[in-house]
């Protein structure tokens, strides 16, 4: 009679504890949805915005918020770098059919050959970090009545010293003309720059054309290049040069040779690809770690034997916070990051903004295969299950992260695009 009479105290008390339990449950859960959803959807207010865009800044390797100027998007140059990260990123379509790509440049067109060439696309793979240059020359000149040669101008003081150049061209357009002649196009490093007299030149690259074709032209200048950045003294600029193949000068606009005063999308460009040089600095917070982790020890070692609680009590605990804890475990949850509503939009190109994630919940007994918890955290926990105050649970931490490329503009009108490392939660465990 006794054991009967224990028994439905015990299913009495189980049943009372689980009630208990399913309306905390929902109630936290409501609780939870409100706060994120409030979170998202307020405005922040000044000193917020001015921190987080800060704490971004930082994160993207800016001194300050760049001021490019707005009429460069439609130039050759934003255009072959949207490219570049359309090869980085699958672009979706809309419902009108549309891309994102050609939502944001409409008139995104190309000759054969294509802008992106097949080893470009296996440059992006090897790269962390391209950028392209726009011409500094404002007119097309005319080298001591030379008309033959024109002249290109890039600044490369904004390239970070860290980067590394691993590829680096010239990229001109050539339209058709009727003309069924070949000519050979010779692109030269300005040397010195002489009174009265021609220019000291040195031939970087050179190619054999048609009269009749269409398309970029593109010339490898990346030694050229290594230079002007280890010594910018030494950036004096490009200078082209077309002749016919027994040697006669002809004005590369005679030709289709595109200058200034052509269309702003088939304008003379460069872009340079790089690698970043991996700099290892000593994280602030080990310093802080090793500090936990010595009172940690004091406190293992003054408790050498700690008391053991019943562990059936704790079971019997932790089974009647099972459910709760399903809601509320470790798990990745939304986060977005919008560009746009931190007022970006004039200088970041794309994206408009990112779902970043983040991780939060409960790291506790039992863990399930769901939680992708580590041996370490599996022992920590059941240390903790036995005795909370020897060591705290385990923690929820992003288990992998993965980059997003960024594209953007600085104070130059030049067009980065680049890859940051770490920036995306693609899972969560109990670490």
């Amino acid at each position: 009679l006794w054991k009967m009479v224990a028994g439905i105290q015990i299913k009495t008390y189980l049943f009372f504890c689980c009630c208990i339990s399913l309306n905390t449950i929902t109630s936290d859960h409501l609780l939870e949805n409100e706060v994120h959803s409030s979170f998202v959807q307020r405005r922040l207010k000044g000193h917020q915005r001015s921190e987080i865009q800060r704490e971004i800044l930082s994160i993207l390797g800016l001194r300050h918020r760049p001021r490019p100027n707005l009429h460069e998007r439609k130039m050759s140059a934003p255009l072959f770098m949207m490219n570049l990260y359309g090869a980085l990123t699958v672009p979706k379509e809309n419902e009108d059919g549309f891309s994102y790509i050609e939502k944001l440049f409409p008139t995104f067109t190309t000759d054969a050959p294509p802008l992106l060439s097949f080893q470009e696309r296996n440059f992006l793979l090897n790269t962390n970090m391209v950028m392209s240059f726009v011409n500094l020359v404002e007119n097309d000149i005319e080298f001591y009545q030379k008309w033959f040669r024109k002249e290109f101008k890039f600044d490369l003081d904004e390239i970070p010293h860290n980067e590394e150049i691993i590829s680096a061209e010239f990229r001109l357009f050539k339209d058709h003309v009727l003309l069924n002649k070949t000519f050979q196009m010779t692109i030269y490093q300005v040397l010195a720059l002489n009174q009265d007299k021609d220019p000291e030149l040195l031939q970087l690259d050179s190619q054999t054309i048609s009269g009749l074709d269409k398309g970029w032209l593109i010339f490898d200048i990346t030694a050229t290049s290594i230079q002007w950045v280890t010594n910018p003294d030494c950036n004096l600029g490009l200078q082209l040069s077309v002749e016919t193949l027994d040697g006669q000068s002809v004005d590369p606009r005679h030709i289709g040779v595109i200058g200034r005063n052509g269309s702003q999308d088939k304008q003379p460009f460069m872009v340079t690809f790089f690698k970043s040089s991996e700099i290892h600095l000593r994280s602030i917070r080990s310093t802080s770690s090793k500090i936990r982790n010595q009172e940690r020890a004091k406190t293992l070692k003054v408790q050498d034997n700690p008391p053991l609680p019943n562990v059936s009590e704790s079971f019997l605990s932790s089974t009647l916070n099972s459910n709760r804890f399903k809601r509320h475990a470790c798990k990745r949850h939304e986060l977005y990051v919008s560009f746009r509503d931190l007022g970006w939009q004039d200088w970041i190109i794309a994206p408009e903004g990112y779902a970043a994630f983040y991780c939060e919940g409960e790291c506790a007994f039992p863990l399930n295969s769901h939680m992708n918890a580590t041996n370490h955290a599996i022992v920590q926990t059941l240390v903790h299950f036995i005795n909370p105050g020897v060591v705290p649970r385990p923690c929820c931490v992003p288990t992998e992260l993965i980059e997003i490329s960024v594209l953007f503009f600085d104070d130059n009108s030049n067009v980065i695009l680049k890859k940051y490392k770490n920036m995306v939660v693609r899972s969560c465990g109990c670490h």
